[in-house]
């Protein structure tokens, strides 16, 4: 028997306790841990939390390795010929990476929506299996107008996994435990860009086999084997807290509770209104937080489809396998760095800050690419630009999510956040491009681009942020927010959410 079975039968049954689809914020279910002393109670919650962390992360983590493998694997199919074989311009070729964005983006903003009414076990692997056959697709283009409707679909399947998961973590767990979780997350997207490399440099060996190049056995291998996990995700996803089968009753009134305790309203059921709409439109945190995302998210982009270009250009190596491999160490170095600047921000609540110092080291990586002089400083550039963009996908996605409240309108302004980030995939697609001159390209246009983007979108805006937030924070203790509550009901004043007085925004 575990310590939490254990610990558990100590506590009232169920039936003692309310029911959570019934539960608002002014009813807490009932403690099942109120006569276990703090040592037991701190036993349990350890328990829980371990529990719902090997239940939930592993496989969501693979699913978004999966998914930003299918997205910019078309960056090692470049290096492995697929421009050659389809006779594309590198207008054309860019116009395949944008249009992706634009189906992304659009759909984005309403799949935190449709997440909710569909339910996780049913939303994710639907929309899996659906870019699994895209991405297979794919490697029976033969022009460029097939591959261009290829990338579209691919973009408004993926549009759903991303703000969908993100949004679904925060409704599991504490704010201050869930930027650890959205780093672990995330670090898949990097993970994703190494293990490519990798599986691109061994598919690209079966060239020739049934008459297909390397490059369409990479979409056709890697589009099946999302489909194979998308269909295994109806078993393996669950659903949200007030639901989730893997729980005990007792468990899961514990998670509810937890939350509830966090100033959380997501552990309960709210039904859609267009006032939760509404709200996220008027809030002005969410339209600074759509500027700081697009100053990660636009770099983050153009980095991972045009690495394998970057590196190509270097010279540091003649085969295209040799160029692949080259592109793994700097996804590998910010796998790890995304998870220790998500426990370093969830120990510290100052998100903000860490945006700052972390944009910072990005900036001294591609200012490398432009200016240094020997190709092995530029290489070691990558890593740096790598460090400096991917913590700041997740910390930025925990920041806004501590900071929204409300099961809907936390959905909507997520949604709104990553999908205007994504749009800005356009302009990621759109900013590397060779010129005749040059025997090795440096992309000076490029670089530039995303160190002004990180400047003054990410850093600035993170600052701006940062600041508006302590000052309404002080504005809150010294209680001049407290005319908000006047004359509102116990339930009214619930219904505020992250506007409540004793709301506090994580800086």
């Amino acid at each position: 028997m575990s310590d939490i079975e254990k610990l558990s039968a100590k506590a009232p049954s169920r039936e003692s306790l309310e029911a959570p689809h019934s539960i608002g914020l002014e009813h807490l279910p009932d403690d099942p841990d109120a006569n276990l002393s703090p040592e037991e109670r701190e036993k349990i919650e350890r328990a829980l939390v371990r529990k719902l962390d090997w239940t939930l992360i592993p496989w969501l983590c693979i699913l978004y390795l999966l998914a930003f493998l299918d997205r910019t694997n078309i960056g090692n199919a470049k290096v492995a010929g697929l421009n050659t074989d389809l006779h594309l311009s590198t207008l054309q070729y860019n116009s395949t990476l944008t249009i992706f964005f634009v189906s992304y983006a659009v759909f984005e903003p309403i799949t935190n929506v449709m997440l909710k009414k569909l339910r996780p076990s049913v939303f994710l692997p639907i929309i899996m299996v659906i870019w699994g056959l895209s991405m297979f697709g794919m490697g029976f283009c033969h022009n460029y107008s097939g591959l261009l409707a290829a990338r579209w679909f691919l973009g408004l399947a993926e549009a759903g996994l991303f703000p969908g998961v993100n949004y679904y973590l925060s409704c599991w767990y504490r704010r201050s435990e869930f930027g650890i979780r959205a780093a672990i997350f995330f670090s898949a997207a990097a993970t994703a860009g190494s293990f490519g490399g990798l599986l691109a440099a061994g598919i690209e060996k079966m060239s020739g086999i049934g008459g297909k190049p390397g490059w369409a056995w990479i979409f056709i291998l890697e589009g099946l084997l999302t489909v194979v996990f998308g269909v295994a995700s109806f078993w393996m996803v669950h659903d949200f807290p007030d639901d989730a089968r893997f729980l005990s009753d007792v468990d899961r009134a514990r998670v509810i509770r937890r939350l509830k305790q966090d100033q959380q309203s997501s552990a309960g059921h709210e039904e859609w209104k267009t006032s939760y709409l509404i709200a996220g439109l008027k809030d002005w945190k969410m339209w600074l937080g759509m500027a700081i995302y697009m100053g990660c998210d636009m770099p983050l982009y153009a980095f991972s489809m045009f690495l394998p270009s970057i590196v190509q250009e270097l010279g540091l190596g003649s085969s295209t396998i040799t160029v692949q491999l080259l592109s793994v160490p700097p996804y590998v170095l910010a796998a790890l760095f995304t998870v220790l600047v998500g426990f370093v921000a969830d120990r510290t609540r100052q998100r903000g800050l860490c945006n700052m110092c972390v944009s910072a080291i990005g900036f001294i990586g591609f200012a490398l690419l432009i200016a240094a002089p020997s190709p092995g400083a530029r290489y070691a550039g990558t890593f740096l630009g790598a460090l400096g963009i991917y913590p700041c996908i997740s910390n930025t996605i925990t920041w806004m999510a501590n900071n929204t409240e409300g099961v809907y309108k936390r959905g909507v302004v997520l949604g709104f956040v990553i999908g205007w980030g994504n749009l800005n995939g356009i302009v990621s697609s759109n900013i590397y491009f060779p010129h005749a001159s040059q025997k090795h390209q440096r992309y000076y246009e490029g670089h530039g681009i995303v160190i002004g983007y990180m400047l003054v979108f990410l850093f600035g805006g993170s600052l701006l942020m940062h600041v508006l937030l302590r000052i309404e924070n002080k504005k809150r203790r010294e209680g001049k927010r407290e005319y908000l509550i006047e004359g509102k009901s116990p339930q009214e004043i619930d219904a505020l959410g992250d506007e409540r007085p004793d709301f506090f925004y994580t800086l």
